[in-house]
């Protein structure tokens, strides 16, 4: 039986989200201020839709695993956030980015989100601005616009290279108000470890405070998870060490299923790794890629010198230069979509034409955008970018070329959610990168920004309140000190106790770096059925490995920081496991989905649109016990569904 109810909309794309808002279900005021609402996680998504539910009324607890909001992850959004406002009159509007997502995600979205997207997104814009977001303006004083991959037109609004930056101060002080004038409880230092459920409805959560290790039980009468995804489960990744994606595991074993997990992203503009000891990668802002050009050597010799140090980037001539993505793509050159241009750096590399001093590096150059714009115009755009690539790698880009590789950067797959940003379990709501819904295989450029204001400031105001409607009456209200609650704190404690028991030889950083090799090597950028089934095998084995010689070298009971990774990768190593199988099962190649065996003839991905044009999500049955698989057709009624095409 198919559990799954997308709720989209009747009619016309362009009117489902108008006439859903006109025939939603409403909370009135006075009711609003009788319910709860929890909101985990503070980034762009949590910390728009906290303040939005606090303005409209409803009670709101939001929790932050850092010490401040403002140290969300979304932060380190550099480059820009998406709308269709048409500004340059390039020729953009509503219907080419929806357009653009769909064709970027390779067809594999769900149309009435995508749609929805884009139609909100120069609402954010207004918003933002309103705000106070300084976004970088021309000579005119109008809001300027550059490129990002997979368009042919200038539709991403930035300030300078902190865009995601500046996006959540302008939203933490929406926040702030919200908090100053009461409707808004903040807590910090707390992260989620269980979902509490009554009567089938999620009523509540338990967190753990990182600061003295209290488990604390918290109810309310819906509950919000906009606590971003899982790449970390590859351990080197862009991420922050502190976005790790367990929350979302957590509700997947209560009931809420799991969509498209093997949808992750390889940035291809990321600082090459330099060692075996290092915890995270830098991204490198995808919008370098609007003026730099990213080339390797023509011959193999010549890179071979290049990774002894023999020569230099600059030693190599022009005519000497493969500038591969011009040369394969020529309609969108430099600015192919990312899982494009990962492919092809790694196809490079692999061939032998790779630079730096593993080989696994080309060249990002800027020497023609400096000649032809000016040293004063390109320091004006991508200054502080260039400033932190000189202080990590201690090389001028102005003067040589920046060396970047391809990196685990951001998930599409996620928890699934309707219309309605609801997942299977009645009042849990996901937003953000936390779902599934709007990027399908893969995620373009400026649309993460785009996607976590929408959801926050635009979607779940309304969505929520036609869950919230019946929810009114006293019978909704749950204490937290329910059975329910108490259970759940007990099992969290009981785990917490068998994980500090098991005093094995290994650490925590040991496994799962053990981990990241396994997913990196057998589910990274290239995957095989071969790999895929030993990448089970191996993952299988090292759960085993994980609960029986794990060591938690800190014994506190208080802050402990071994204890917080060691419950993440009990989790990461679950997630780990359907992302292979979910790889493995989906017999094609499409986005950031790249299987060897199924590829076109010019080394392109091939899609099945016959066979695999669904989501797959993945429902919890029990530890150890291989997940049942649900589908949700992919109906596309107002697109022609087409090979992707950026030559």
């Amino acid at each position: 039986m198919n559990i799954l109810d997308s709720k989209i909309p009747e009619g016309q794309l362009e009117e489902k989200w108008t006439k859903y808002k006109a025939s939603q279900k409403l909370v009135n005021p006075a009711n609003k201020r009788k319910l709860d609402i929890i909101v985990v996680g503070t980034g762009l998504a949590g910390a728009s839709a906290a303040a939005s539910l606090g303005a409209l009324g409803f009670k709101v607890k939001v929790f932050c695993i850092s010490d401040s909001p403002r140290r969300a992850h979304s932060i380190a959004a550099q480059g820009g956030i998406n709308a269709a406002k048409n500004y340059q009159n390039d020729g953009d509007s509503v219907g080419r980015l929806f357009y653009d997502t769909i064709k970027g995600g390779d067809y594999r979205a769900r149309e009435a989100n995508v749609y929805r997207l884009a139609e909100v997104s120069n609402n954010i814009i207004d918003q933002c601005v309103a705000q106070g977001v300084p976004f970088a303006r021309d000579y005119a004083g109008m809001l300027d616009n550059r490129s990002f991959g997979g368009t042919q037109v200038s539709r991403t609004f930035y300030a300078k290279g902190q865009t995601g930056q500046q996006l959540l101060l302008g939203a933490y002080s929406a926040l702030s108000k919200q908090i100053k004038d009461g409707n808004v409880e903040l807590f910090e230092r707390r992260e989620m470890m269980d979902l509490v459920i009554v009567n089938q409805r999620a009523r509540g959560i338990i967190t753990r405070n990182l600061t003295n290790g209290e488990l604390e039980s918290w109810s309310a009468n819906a509950v919000i998870l906009a606590t971003g995804g899982y790449g970390n489960v590859y351990f080197l990744s862009t991420n922050a060490m502190n976005s790790n994606g367990a929350a979302a595991v957590k509700c997947y074993h209560k009931g809420a299923l799991f969509a498209n997990p093997c949808y992750v992203q390889i940035h291809p503009t990321c600082i090459p790794v330099h060692g075996n000891y290092q915890s995270k990668l830098t991204l490198m802002s995808e919008s370098l890629r609007n003026d730099g050009r990213i080339w390797v050597p023509k011959d193999r010799e010549v890179a071979q010198k290049i990774r002894e140090g023999v020569l230099k980037a600059k030693d190599v001539k022009e005519e000497d230069r493969d500038y591969y993505l011009e040369r394969r793509y020529p309609a969108f050159g430099n600015l192919v979509p990312r899982d494009i241009a990962s492919r092809a750096a790694k196809e490079r590399c692999d061939a032998g034409f790779g630079v730096g001093k593993t080989g696994f590096a080309v060249f990002l150059d800027f020497k023609e955008a400096i000649q032809r714009l000016g040293k004063h115009k390109v320091e004006e755009r991508y200054g502080n970018l260039f400033q932190m690539y000189e202080k990590i790698v201690d090389e001028n880009p102005y003067e040589t070329p920046m060396m970047i590789y391809p990196a685990v950067h951001y998930t599409m797959g996620g928890l699934w959610v309707d219309y309605e940003l609801q997942t299977t379990i009645k009042g849990l709501f996901a937003l953000g990168e936390a779902n599934f819904s709007d990027h399908g295989a893969n995620r373009l450029g400026a649309s993460a920004l785009m996607q976590g204001l929408a959801d926050g400031y635009f979607v779940i105001p309304y969505t929520i309140q036609n869950y919230l409607s019946d929810q009114i009456y006293d019978d909704a209200k749950v204490s937290n000190q329910s059975i329910e609650f108490k259970e759940a704190i007990e099992g969290v404690r009981e785990k917490i106790e068998k994980l500090m028991s098991i005093n094995g030889s290994q650490s925590v950083d040991t496994l799962q770096r053990k981990l990241g090799n396994i997913m990196w090597e057998y589910v990274g950028m290239g995957r095989n059925k071969e790999g895929l089934q030993k990448a089970i095998v191996m993952l299988k084995d090292l759960k085993e490995e994980f609960w029986k010689d794990v060591r938690i070298t800190d014994n506190s009971i208080t802050m402990n920081q071994e204890l917080e990774k060691a419950i993440r990768l009990a989790d990461h190593i679950e997630l780990a496991q359907i992302i292979a199988l979910d790889a493995l099962q989906r017999e094609e190649s499409c986005g950031g989905h790249f299987r060897e065996e199924h590829t076109t003839n010019d080394g392109e991905a091939k899609r099945d649109d016959e066979n695999y044009m669904y989501v797959a999500a993945w429902q919890y049955n029990g530890d150890n016990i291989e997940p049942i698989m649900h589908k949700e057709n992919l109906d596309y009624q107002f697109i022609k569904v087409q090979q992707r095409n950026y030559k």
